[in-house]
């Protein structure tokens, strides 16, 4: 099908799509975990999302190897230095794996006061401790499993993690049935259950990238090689996208306890809420990893220029992409709703959510990609610089006063979508200015 696209535009999709695919699969994955413990009660959908946005502090220092990698491998690619790659791909290997064991050691013990700082109600609190602590196991495994799918991305191969994720998430379904409700002899775990399918699926992805990386089955060359000079790169470039990801979730926790104060059943609606808009811009996030991949490349094939047509082309896709997607949020979130769960103050409190968000999906794909599109030439300290600025004074200080002043969560939400329109003319204005391609990586 893509044949009959021009050729710039096959390059682009070629990348984007099976991205697309991939991001769209892994936030199923956890969608699908939403879904199953659903059918058993409000509070277990409650622990259950409340878990996997908390989990979010640790997926902010995979930021660090995501942007890292992405940055120092696209442009060792567009250079054609793939023997530099390769060593790169080695050192971020062996990095990502010493930052995993005191990350999974230091959140099995900081897990299990989550759910009391948030005054959830006590049935969520008992479900929740025990989901997210059995999470920690699977650390090591995604950190560096995130290592090679940012750096086959980073080579143009974005099919292969769409291929292996397709598998992964049928698995998921099979084990969630399996251990969430004790089927065919299995234990029957609920909540635990779906914490204890996503470990294995992980653990098992991860060795498939082991498998197809010393097979010689990847772009890379297998080496157990470690440059400090190349960690430095990586890491100059990854930690500010790291820590402006630390603050954003931490922000993003703050604002959760607001939601948290108007009861269980807007907080389980915000969390479906919150999965099924993650399912809405997936495809966002996709060309957001092709803008990356393509930035860095074109800044290492010394195409500056070349770089920025490909960015904006991305833009272009990803808006029409999101402002279609918004049709199905504004105008029947309900229907969509229904799928996580029966429960019909948790439906109506999600479709407001949904219909708020749904306005916004243009300006978060211009966050998405023009985001990942500074990110991609090394440009991170100034991402960290808009986001920060804007989610406290635009989303989380206003959130809070209006809140206390009018006591009605739509308020909240509308803070929450201003913070979104302000960062996208921000990030334009800032990539328009073109100091971007003065970086070195």
């Amino acid at each position: 099908m893509l044949r009959h696209f021009p050729p710039k535009h096959q390059k682009i999709l070629g990348l984007s799509l099976p991205a697309a695919m991939n991001s769209l699969l892994d936030m199923l994955q956890v969608v699908t975990d939403l879904i199953m413990v659903g059918r058993i009660s409000a509070f277990a959908v409650a622990a259950v999302g409340l878990g996997l946005q908390s989990l979010m502090f640790i997926f902010a220092i995979l930021t660090l190897f995501h942007v890292g990698t992405s940055a120092l491998l696209s442009r060792f690619v567009g250079a054609g230095q793939m023997k530099r790659a390769s060593v790169g791909l080695s050192t971020l290997l062996r990095f990502a794996l010493m930052v995993s064991l005191p990350a999974a050691v230091g959140w099995y013990f900081f897990s299990s006061h989550i759910y009391v700082w948030f005054g959830t109600a006590p049935e969520v609190v008992a479900l929740g401790e025990d989901y997210v602590q059995v999470l920690t196991l699977m650390m090591p495994f995604v950190f560096m499993k995130l290592v090679f799918v940012s750096a086959l991305n980073s080579a143009g191969d974005t099919k292969t993690p769409m291929k292996v994720k397709i598998v992964s998430i049928i698995l998921n379904v099979i084990l969630n049935y399996l251990f969430i409700f004790g089927n065919y002899g299995f234990p029957e775990l609920g909540v635990m259950g779906a914490a204890v399918g996503t470990v294995i699926v992980n653990a098992l992805e991860f060795l498939v990238y082991m498998f197809l990386y010393m097979k010689y089955k990847t772009p890379y060359i297998p080496m157990w090689e470690y440059s400090k000079s190349l960690l430095a790169r990586a890491l100059k470039v990854g930690i500010p996208a790291s820590i402006e990801r630390s603050l954003t979730f931490g922000s993003f926790m703050l604002f959760t306890v607001i939601i948290a104060h108007y009861g269980t059943a807007v907080l389980a609606g915000y969390q479906i809420g919150l999965r099924v808009e993650g399912l809405a811009f997936m495809p966002g996030i996709g060309f957001t990893i092709a803008a990356m991949a393509l930035m860095g490349q074109g800044l290492g094939a010394k195409k500056p220029l070349q770089a920025r047509e490909d960015v904006i082309l991305v833009l272009k896709y990803t808006s029409g992409f999101m402002f279609f997607l918004s049709f199905f949020m504004i105008f029947m979130p309900e229907k969509i709703v229904w799928l996580f769960t029966d429960d019909a103050q948790t439906i109506k409190e999600a479709s407001l959510y949904l219909r708020i968000v749904g306005v916004s999906q243009i300006p978060l794909a211009f966050n998405f990609v023009l985001s990942g599109a500074l990110r991609g030439a090394g440009d991170s300290k100034r991402t960290l610089k808009i986001n920060l600025i804007s989610l406290w004074f635009v989303r989380i200080i206003p959130a809070f006063v209006l809140s206390w002043y009018f006591e009605n969560i739509l308020f909240v939400y509308l803070a929450m979508i201003s913070d979104t329109f302000v960062k996208a003319i921000w990030l334009w204005v800032t990539f328009n200015r073109g100091k971007w391609m003065e970086i070195k990586v």
